[in-house]
């Protein structure tokens, strides 16, 4: 066990199995909250753990319900805040809002940036998260942000397979980044889709650039909601003649039936994500690997209460 001092350690209702996974591994108690709604449907939040000059973090991705589970989130840095915490850090495997990140529309809401400004105003001193949409969101905070990813845990996961011809793909340019940074790790090429977004599931992608013809795949996004992008590469995959397909993401919110659709095509031998969102067990298939990302939550969590670097885990 980690040894930590002066520590207190809560979570909300999205994602408490988790937040126990990280207590775990640090070797200190998850502390109790007590959320309660009245009858004209306000909630009211306690934290039933002492928090004065305590090391205080909150664990809480925003997962659907997101707004229920972001305004508890608020409730909570109020209570920390009111009960005199020393510092008070929001652990945030997922921020949904981090795809709301541009004007790219007139007189539309940029979520991603006034959510951050939420959090602030309601009592974070810093937040860590994981995989953000993308790296402009880092900006929209005024406080410490320390951003963790999931290459690794994916990498260890998928060195376990034969990978003499197999290339990693991206869905489009704007992830092609971190899908040629995962395909060092591994050791083998890198290609990626050509894609256009006309809405939230409707996107078309017109070609595959980079040699994927006989080849098995490693499909690599950072998150996979209704999975309308995978399968519209999966239609581009097929025409390429591509040998096997294995998807993999960092949050995997499978929305609707979108599990059991990825798993019913046949190409698709594996799907791989993290535990940064909760997958109810009902929805998991036999084709569903999901990893763990609590032990690196906890180091990192540990080195902010210990004053060390947080980036040093990716060195």
């Amino acid at each position: 066990m980690i040894p930590v001092r002066d520590i207190a350690v809560f979570s909300g209702s999205a994602h408490p199995e988790l937040a126990a996974e990280i207590c775990l591994h640090l070797g200190v108690p998850l502390m109790p909250t007590k959320t309660s709604r009245f009858a004209n449907d306000c909630i009211e939040v306690q934290l039933q753990g002492n928090c004065r000059e305590r090391d205080v973090f909150l664990i809480q991705p925003l997962v659907p319900p997101v707004q229920e589970n972001l305004v508890e989130l608020l409730f909570m840095l109020d209570a920390a805040r009111g009960a005199s915490a020393g510092r008070i850090t929001v652990v945030m495997p997922h921020y949904a809002y981090a795809r709301s990140d541009k004007k790219d529309a007139p007189r539309i809401s940029i979520g991603g940036r006034l959510v951050a400004d939420l959090l602030t105003t309601a009592g974070a001193d810093r937040v860590l998260a994981m995989t953000l949409h993308s790296p402009q969101v880092h900006g929209f905070f005024s406080i410490p942000v320390d951003h963790l990813h999931a290459l690794r845990e994916l990498a260890h996961h998928f060195r376990g397979y034969d990978l003499s011809d197999t290339v990693v793909v991206s869905p489009d340019l704007g992830n092609a980044k971190e899908a040629a940074a995962f395909a060092r790790m591994l050791d083998i090429d890198v290609a990626a889709g050509a894609k256009q977004r006309y809405a939230d599931d409707k996107v078309v992608i017109t070609t595959v650039i980079g040699d994927v013809t006989d080849r098995d795949v490693i499909v690599l996004d950072d998150e996979i909601a209704k999975g309308s992008t995978v399968f519209e590469l999966l239609a581009r995959l097929r025409e390429r003649n591509v040998r096997s397909v294995r998807v993999a993401c960092t949050h995997g919110l499978f929305t609707g039936d979108a599990i059991r659709r990825l798993s019913d095509e046949k190409e698709i031998e594996e799907i791989v994500c993290t535990n940064t969102v909760p997958i109810p067990r009902k929805n998991h298939t036999e084709k569903l690997t999901v990893l763990s990302v609590a032990p690196a939550l906890a180091e990192a969590m540990r080195r902010i209460h210990n004053g060390e670097s947080v980036s040093a885990l990716f060195a």
